[in-house]
C-alpha cells in the first residue's frame, strides 16, 4: 500500500514536471514584453577612465536618472541627475555630456521623424549649480555642445543656430532653410536612411568654427502619403524622395567662423558634379577638416583634407571598386596626424594605417575574415581594439592588436556574439555577450588580457522563466547550395520525432551585407519561431549569396542583379530541405520583411514547385520605386541597367503565382512605400490570381504601435495554420488516435 502511494506520487510528480516543461508560449506574451532581456542603457565611459554612467528608469517614483558607477567595484557611486529633482522636467529620455563633463544635455518630449531622426525639447543641466537651462522653446534637432561646453549648436526649421549658455544669446547663422527645398546641417531623407547619418554639422576642436553640409532638394521629386489619423479629413505628408535614376539633392560644404561671424564655401576640384558627401570630420588640427566624397555609382571614394585657414584642399586617399564601396565611421586620427581607416580592398574588411599624407604605413589586420567593429586606439600602449569574425562568420569576438599588426589577442572568451564598450583610458571594457543558448550578459573585463574582473548583469531570471516552456535549440550548420556552403540554422519541435514529417517555414532577409544566421540571443521573431515550433512546425533560415561577413566576393556577386542569385539560393535550399525525411515537401513556406518580403514573393513565383505559400511584409516589388543611394549602389541606374531592375520585379510576372500568398504593408511607410504593394496587388488582380492582403493604417516600415504587432503576428500565424497547417493538424489528430488506442 505504501509502495503504491509512493508510485502514484512519483508519477504525479513526473507528470507535473512534464507539464511545467511544456508550457506554451503565447503571442500575447511575446508582444507584451514578457521575455524582454535586461540591458544597460546609454552607457558612457567617464573621462577619468574609472567610472561610467548609465541611463536608468525607476518605475516606482517614476523618474529617469543618470547614475554613476565605479569600474573596479561596479557599485553605484551617485545619481548624477534625476528628473524628480528638476521641477521643469517630468522625465527625460536621453542624455549626453559636455566635453568637460560639467554639463548634461537632457532630451524631453522627443518625437520620431524618420528612422534615425527625432526632434525634442532640450535642457542643459549644470552639475555644479544643479540648475537647468532650456535650449529652445521650440522642438529642435541634434543639439550639440561646443568643445568647451559654453555653447550649443542646433537645427530649427532647416536652419542652424548657436545658443550661448553663459549670456543666453541665440545666434542664427543660416537663413535660407525651407521645407522641401533647403536643409542646413541635417541630412535629407535618403542620406539619413542609407548613410545612417542625421547631424551634418560639426564643431572644430577650438570651438570657433562649424563645418556643415547644405542640401538643396529643390529638384528632387516629391512623394506624398495620406495620413488617415482620426479627423474628418486625412492629412497629406509630402517629402522629397529621390527614386532610382531621379535627381538627388545638390550637396555643398560650408564653414561658419564664429569669431568673424562669416560663412564661406568649401570646395574641392571634382570632375563629376553628381556626388555624395556621406561623412565630414575634423582632424586633430582645428583648421583641417576631412571630407569623404563618393561618385553617384558609389564605386569611388575620395578622402580630402581641407585647410579652412588657407581655403585649400588636398586629396589624401582614393579607393575604387568594380562593384561598390561601403561607408563606415572608422576614420580615426592619431596624435601624429596619421590615421586609421577600414577597407575591403584585399577582399575582406580590415584596418589600415596611413600617414597624414595618405601613404600606406601598414595593414593592421589581415586574414580571410572581417573586422566588424572598430573600438578605438590606445595611444599609450600603441594598441588597436576591434571586433571580428575570425572565430567564424556567425560569431563575434573582441580583439586587440599592436599598431604594427603584431601581438594580436582574443580578449573575449565565450563563443557567440561579443561586443565591447571600453573605458576612456582603455583599462577596462564592458563585454556584452550572448549566444543562441545564452541571453545577454554584461561583464567587466581587463582590456590588456580580456580576463573577467566581475559580472555586472545577467538574464538568469529569463533563463529560469524560459525553462518552464521547453524551448527548442537553434541548430547551426551549413548547407551546400549552388556550389556554396551557406550558413543555416534550424529550429525543430521540442518533441521532434525523426520518423514523422513536419511542415517547413523558411525565414530570410537576404539583403546585401546582411546576416540572419548569427550565434546570438533571441529576437522577437525567434520567440515567434519557438511558438511555431511548439505548434509542430520546423523553421529554417539560410543566408544565401549576397549576405555579409564572408568576404567581398561572396557579398558582391549580386551586383547589378539584386534578388536573382538570392532567389535561386532560397529555392535550391528549399528543395534540399524538402528532401529530408522529416520534412513534408508539399508543405514548405517562406516569409520575410522588406528586402525579405521581396525575396519571399519572388521565391513563391519563381519557385512555385517548391514553395506552397509565402508571406511578404512591407516588400519591395520593383527597385525602380526605391531610393537612389541604396538601389544604385547595387544596381546602377534604371537607365543603365533596365533588365536588372525588371527581370526580378514580381509584379512583372504575377501569372506565376500558384500557392497561397499573404501581402502586408503599412500605409505610412516612408521607406518602402505602399505603392510597392498596390502595384503588386493590381498585377495579381489583372492576372486573376487569388491572394490575401492587409494594410495597417498610418504604420511605418516597422508596423508597430499599440496592438499592431500582436495583430500582425496573429494574422500571419493564422495564415500559416490555414495553408501549411492543414496536413499538420490532420497528422496530429491521427497521432492522438494512435496514442488513444495504445492507452486503451
Amino acid at each position: 500500500m505504501n509502495y503504491l502511494k509512493f508510485s502514484l506520487f512519483v508519477c504525479l510528480f513526473i507528470s507535473l514536471s512534464l507539464i511545467a516543461q511544456t508550457k506554451k508560449i503565447s503571442l500575447e506574451e511575446i508582444w507584451s514584453g514578457a521575455f524582454r532581456t535586461e540591458s544597460m542603457d546609454v552607457l558612457h565611459s567617464m573621462k577619468d577612465g574609472q567610472h561610467y554612467s548609465v541611463f536608468n528608469f525607476d518605475r516606482t517614483i517614476p523618474a529617469t536618472m543618470v547614475d554613476i558607477y565605479d569600474y573596479k567595484t561596479l557599485s553605484k557611486i551617485e545619481t548624477l541627475v534625476s528628473s524628480k529633482d528638476i521641477q521643469e522636467i517630468n522625465y527625460f529620455t536621453d542624455y549626453s555630456f559636455s566635453g568637460d563633463e560639467s554639463k548634461l544635455l537632457l532630451a524631453t518630449e522627443e518625437e520620431q521623424i524618420y528612422r534615425h531622426s527625432s526632434r525634442g525639447v532640450y535642457y542643459v543641466y549644470d552639475l555644479s549649480t544643479k540648475t537647468v537651462q532650456k535650449v529652445s522653446d521650440e522642438k529642435i534637432q541634434e543639439p550639440t555642445f561646443s568643445p568647451d561646453g559654453t555653447k550649443i549648436a542646433f537645427e530649427l526649421n532647416n536652419n542652424l543656430y548657436i545658443k550661448d549658455l553663459i549670456s543666453g544669446e541665440l545666434k542664427q547663422f543660416t537663413f535660407d532653410g525651407e521645407k522641401n527645398k533647403i536643409i542646413n546641417g541635417i541630412s535629407d531623407w535618403v542620406y539619413e536612411e542609407e548613410f545612417a547619418v542625421v547631424r551634418m554639422f560639426h564643431w572644430n576642436s577650438d570651438g570657433d568654427k562649424i563645418a556643415f553640409i547644405r542640401f538643396d532638394e529643390t529638384d528632387v521629386p516629391e512623394f506624398s502619403m495620406d495620413i488617415y489619423g482620426k479627423e474628418l479629413y486625412p492629412q497629406q505628408q509630402v517629402f522629397k524622395y529621390p527614386k532610382a535614376g531621379e535627381k538627388n539633392s545638390k550637396v555643398s560644404l560650408h564653414l561658419y567662423d564664429l569669431k568673424e561671424d562669416q560663412l564661406t564655401d568649401i570646395k574641392v576640384v571634382k570632375a563629376c558634379q553628381d556626388f555624395y558627401i556621406p561623412r565630414i570630420k575634423w582632424t586633430n588640427r582645428s583648421d583641417i577638416l576631412s571630407a569623404q566624397y563618393m561618385n553617384r555609382h558609389q564605386n569611388e571614394l575620395d578622402l580630402w583634407f581641407l585647410d579652412t585657414a588657407k581655403n585649400t584642399s588636398t586629396l589624401v586617399l582614393s579607393e575604387t571598386d568594380k562593384a561598390y564601396i561601403d561607408i563606415t565611421d572608422n576614420l580615426t586620427f592619431l596624435n601624429d596626424s596619421s590615421f586609421l581607416w577600414t577597407s575591403e580592398k584585399d577582399g575582406f574588411n580590415h584596418i589600415y594605417h596611413y600617414s597624414k599624407k595618405g601613404d600606406l604605413i601598414n595593414q593592421v589586420t589581415k586574414g580571410n575574415w572581417e573586422v566588424t567593429e572598430y573600438y578605438g586606439y590606445d595611444e599609450d600602449n600603441n594598441t588597436v581594439f576591434y571586433q571580428s569574425t575570425e572565430n567564424g562568420s556567425i560569431n563575434r569576438d573582441v580583439y586587440s592588436v599592436k599598431l604594427n599588426g603584431r601581438n594580436k589577442k582574443r580578449l573575449s572568451k565565450s563563443e557567440g556574439t561579443n561586443s565591447a564598450d571600453f573605458s576612456a583610458d582603455f583599462t577596462y571594457f564592458i563585454n556584452t555577450y550572448s549566444s543562441a543558448s545564452t541571453p545577454t550578459e554584461y561583464t567587466l573585463n581587463s582590456a590588456s588580457s580580456g580576463n573577467l574582473i566581475k559580472p555586472i548583469l545577467d538574464n538568469d531570471v529569463l533563463v529560469e522563466k524560459l525553462s518552464e516552456y521547453g524551448t527548442s535549440k537553434k541548430e547551426f550548420s551549413t548547407i551546400n547550395v549552388n556550389g556554396n556552403d551557406l550558413n543555416m540554422w534550424m529550429i525543430k519541435p521540442v518533441d521532434f520525432d525523426p520518423s514523422k514529417v513536419y511542415p517547413l517555414l523558411m525565414f530570410q532577409y537576404s539583403g546585401p551585407g546582411s546576416q540572419q544566421v548569427s550565434n546570438s540571443w533571441f529576437s522577437y521573431n525567434d520567440y515567434w519561431f519557438q511558438y511555431l515550433a511548439q505548434k509542430g512546425y520546423v523553421i529554417a533560415c539560410v543566408d544565401g549569396r549576397g549576405t555579409g561577413f564572408k568576404g567581398a566576393e561572396f557579398k558582391k556577386v549580386t551586383y547589378l542583379n539584386l534578388v536573382k542569385y538570392e532567389t535561386e539560393d532560397q529555392i535550391s535550399a528549399g528543395k534540399k530541405l524538402g528532401a529530408l525525411p522529416f520534412i513534408d515537401a508539399d508543405r514548405i513556406g517562406i516569409w520575410g520583411w522588406s528586402y525579405g518580403g521581396h525575396m519571399s514573393t519572388n521565391c513563391l513565383l519563381k519557385g512555385n514547385d517548391v514553395f506552397k505559400m509565402a508571406i511578404a511584409v512591407a516588400p519591395v516589388t520593383s527597385w525602380r520605386f526605391y531610393d537612389t543611394i541604396y538601389t544604385e549602389r547595387f544596381m546602377r541606374t534604371p537607365q543603365e541597367n533596365p533588365d536588372g531592375y525588371d527581370d526580378n520585379s514580381p509584379f512583372n510576372y504575377p501569372e506565376l503565382l500558384k500557392g497561397d500568398y499573404l501581402l502586408i504593408h503599412g500605409s505610412g511607410d516612408d521607406n518602402v512605400h505602399v505603392q510597392h504593394t498596390m502595384r503588386m496587388v493590381e498585377a495579381l488582380i489583372q492576372a486573376d490570381k487569388q491572394f490575401e492582403w492587409a494594410i495597417y493604417p498610418d504604420k511605418n516600415h516597422g508596423i508597430y504601435g499599440g496592438n499592431t504587432r500582436l495583430h500582425l503576428y496573429r494574422k500571419m500565424t493564422n495564415f500559416l495554420d490555414k495553408t501549411l497547417g492543414d496536413k499538420l493538424n490532420q497528422l496530429q489528430k491521427e497521432d492522438r488516435k494512435v496514442e488513444s488506442k495504445l492507452k486503451g
